[in-house]
């Protein structure tokens, strides 16, 4: 397994190795000792699993939880090929306001690693494209906010030959500036004390969950 921090602070990508031949394949795209080696912490005790499928010019995202009580996500691409890219949303984080970005797909198996407090969006570049999730912690609605992918701000890189196709949510996203004003971002340190609990005993009693 091969793994590469990303531009944003505690983001991970991981690489599992393939195992290929005339019936098929097999992978593992999630592998405990490697994560844990990457991450400095035990892995996160997964509260719920998610499968999302997107025709081409879906842009899915920006996508945090309210902290407390956060939550982690590991992701990676089932099926088809999509641009994910984690934002730094954390106030007072060294890379605040950063993003970066990963090709996705079922031939080289990458997955991305997203701290608490980090968000996460995605651009389905072909039909049919399924991402699957690991979660830290279960879905409440109310925690759930979500950011403009179309911040200039930003720049996020939605390629040029894709047209968005946004829920009615995501349209109406405020921008990172807008929802740091209205004191919706996550607090960072408040991040790492949750992030710190994962894994733990305790990452099951830090409140209402998304």
């Amino acid at each position: 397994m091969q793994t590469r921090k990303l531009a944003v602070e505690g983001a991970l990508e991981f690489t599992a190795p393939v195992f290929a031949d005339d019936r098929g394949l097999f992978v593992s795209p999630l592998q405990q000792q490697p994560f844990e080696t990457a991450h400095g912490g035990p892995l996160f005790k997964t509260a719920q699993s998610n499968h999302s499928k997107s025709r081409r010019g879906v842009v899915r995202g920006i996508h945090y939880t309210v902290t407390p009580p956060g939550t982690a996500k590991y992701v990676y691409c089932a099926n088809g090929r999509s641009l994910d890219i984690v934002v730094d949303t954390r106030v007072g984080s060294p890379t605040y306001g950063r993003w970066d970005a990963v090709v996705l797909d079922p031939v080289d198996f990458r997955a991305v690693y997203l701290p608490i407090g980090v968000g996460h969006a995605f651009v389905a570049l072909t039909d049919d494209t399924v991402m699957s999730y690991l979660i830290s912690g279960p879905y409440v609605a109310r925690n759930e906010l979500a950011l403009s992918v179309l911040d200039p701000r930003l720049g996020l890189p939605i390629p040029e030959d894709i047209e968005p196709i946004l829920s009615q949510r995501d349209i109406a996203a405020p921008t990172l500036a807008e929802a740091e004003r209205q004191g919706l971002l996550p607090d960072y340190e408040r991040c790492l004390e949750q992030e710190a609990l994962l894994g733990t005993e305790d990452q099951a009693r830090t409140g209402p969950r998304s």
